[in-house]
């Protein structure tokens, strides 16, 4: 394959960044010391499929149409598959309301107990599923995972006593395990740096969607209560999950693989979004292969544990807020039908300030504002309603309580999936983060009792606390990621600077001079 050491693709003449980008993947002095043919035919070998032909050189508008054309294949089915997932795991808030607690004896805390047993199989399993996702193809894997968490989700509604809803929780944790930290790190494989946030925007929007079909879906299935001797819990659980396995098989037949696979692009559009990635502020491209050290590399990553903390400071009160919004509501004078409806209007004001967020986000390339601007909006909506305010202001606050946690998911993601380097270790590191930062949903599950009721202040001063953690933990972040660019421009300014071999850029990844920090 010829090298394009003479292309300049127009389309990014506008971003400084990326220009640097092209500079140095065109300067030869970066191959001194290490010449070899091998190491130079890595450099331009296509995911692993060097029959691909050289990018074309594209301009805006055409690398704008590519990326359209992408996004109406990858992003609608996607978006779906969540919105069930999301459905799925939160519903059981609407069936509390539903006879769900008084037909299976749920005294106590045996409701909360049997929402954190969800949480503990969902974590454990993220991290082996993201790394079984490449070699099981997120084609299969994904649709497979869909199907068997949808059968398990209608055999919830037929559980008649506590332990079996516990057991049904669990393999409904392990099973939906796999697809976000899949889908995830699927679109850092298909999309740019500046260009994730809003990706997972379109993919993350389904879960407040989620929640506001929630509330309606709730309502119109209350009214099958008694059909076949099943009371409106049981029916709830039935039909989702009927559905969900109609999605999951609709995305057996949807789903594609990986750029340079993908059949509904020709053979130059690949090849162009595969350089695109791989050439994302780097100069010699980014590790595909898998190797042991990747892993060690996550685990030892400062940043990744950094970034749990900040997740949890968002994923904490996220859950909190969606699986006791229902009851929430219902606290404030309102029947269980009105109180299903009324939680509609907060999901869909939600959705609304995450696509603003996300697409703010990636046109100025920064996240860690965003994030903050959530933390701000769930300060003001838990602040509100762990007052003594009046039912109308407290429903007021619940807005600022969903939009803020939802909004500043996507970003908080994609900052991680932003700053590291290397397929493998993203995907490791990836799943880390989401996988340990939802022991928060394990925390927010057990937090709002029934018998705090209406104020619920246990509940609504823990969510304030992971808000704090995010407030302490975002600057220190942005301060680490600041002085570290600062210092490699610095050294890469030194006309005495050390100069690396492909190979050796390539291992180092985000640690590598040449890598700079998204913040």
């Amino acid at each position: 394959m010829a090298p394009f050491a003479d292309r300049n693709l127009p389309s990014l003449a506008e971003e400084k960044a990326d220009v640097d980008v092209i500079e140095k993947a065109n300067d030869k002095t970066r191959f001194a010391g290490s010449d070899s043919d091998e190491e130079r035919l890595s450099v331009f070998d296509f995911g692993g499929d060097s029959q691909l032909p050289p990018p074309p050189t594209l301009t805006p508008q055409q690398e704008s149409a590519l990326y359209r054309k992408v996004d109406i294949r990858l992003m609608p089915i996607l978006a779906v598959m969540y919105l069930f997932s999301f459905l799925d795991r939160g519903n059981i808030g609407n069936a509390k309301l539903q006879g769900l607690v008084t037909e299976l004896h749920l005294t106590g805390n045996k409701y909360n107990i049997a929402l954190t047993m969800y949480f503990i199989s969902y974590c454990l399993f993220e991290c082996p599923s993201n790394l079984l996702l490449k070699r099981l193809r997120p084609s299969r894997w994904l649709p497979f995972i869909t199907i068997l968490w949808g059968t398990i989700m209608t055999l919830m509604g037929l559980v008649k006593t506590y332990p079996e809803l516990v057991v049904v929780r669990v393999c409904l944790g392990i099973a939906e395990a796999g697809l976000f930290p899949g889908v995830v790190y699927f679109l850092s494989l298909w999309y740019p740096r500046a260009m994730l946030q809003y990706r997972i925007g379109l993919f993350f929007g389904a879960a407040s969607l989620a929640g506001a079909f929630s509330g309606l879906l709730a309502f119109g299935i209350s009214f099958m209560s008694g059909t076949a001797g099943l009371l409106g819990w049981s029916w709830i659980f039935i039909l989702e999950g009927i559905a969900t396995v109609i999605v999951g098989t609709v995305a057996l037949f949807v789903m594609v693989d990986f750029p340079n696979t993908a059949k509904f692009l020709t053979p130059e559009e690949r090849s162009y979004i595969v350089w695109r990635k791989k050439f994302d502020n780097s100069s010699v491209g980014e590790e595909e292969h898998f190797e042991v050290r990747h892993i060690v590399a996550a685990f030892t990553d400062w940043q990744i544990w950094l970034h749990v903390l900040v997740y949890m400071s968002i994923v904490g009160p996220l859950y909190g807020i969606s699986l006791f919004l229902p009851s929430i509501i219902h606290t404030f004078g309102f029947s269980t039908a009105v109180s299903q409806l009324l939680t509609v209007p907060p999901y869909l004001f939600a959705t609304i300030v995450l696509y603003t967020f996300a697409f703010w986000s990636d046109r100025i390339k920064l996240r860690s504002p965003f994030i903050l601007a959530g933390l701000v909006m769930l300060l003001i909506g838990f602040a509100i309603n762990i007052s003594d305010a009046p039912s109308g202001v407290k429903y007021f606050g619940t807005f600022f309580c969903v939009a803020g946690s939802y909004a500043a998911f996507p970003g908080v993601v994609s900052w991680l999936g932003n700053n590291l380097a290397g397929q493998y270790k993203r995907g490791v590191g990836m799943a880390l983060q989401i996988g340990i930062g939802n022991f928060s949903g394990a925390i927010a599950s057990n937090v709002f009792r029934t018998q705090d009721a209406p104020r619920y202040i246990l509940g609504h001063g823990i969510m304030l606390m992971f808000v704090g953690i995010g407030f302490i933990f975002i600057p220190c972040l942005l301060l680490a990621y600041r002085r570290i660019n600062r210092a490699r421009d610095e050294a890469a300014a030194q006309p005495d600077a050390v100069q690396l071999s492909a190979k050796e850029l390539r291992e180092l990844g985000d640690r590598a001079p040449d890598f700079r920090y998204m913040y």
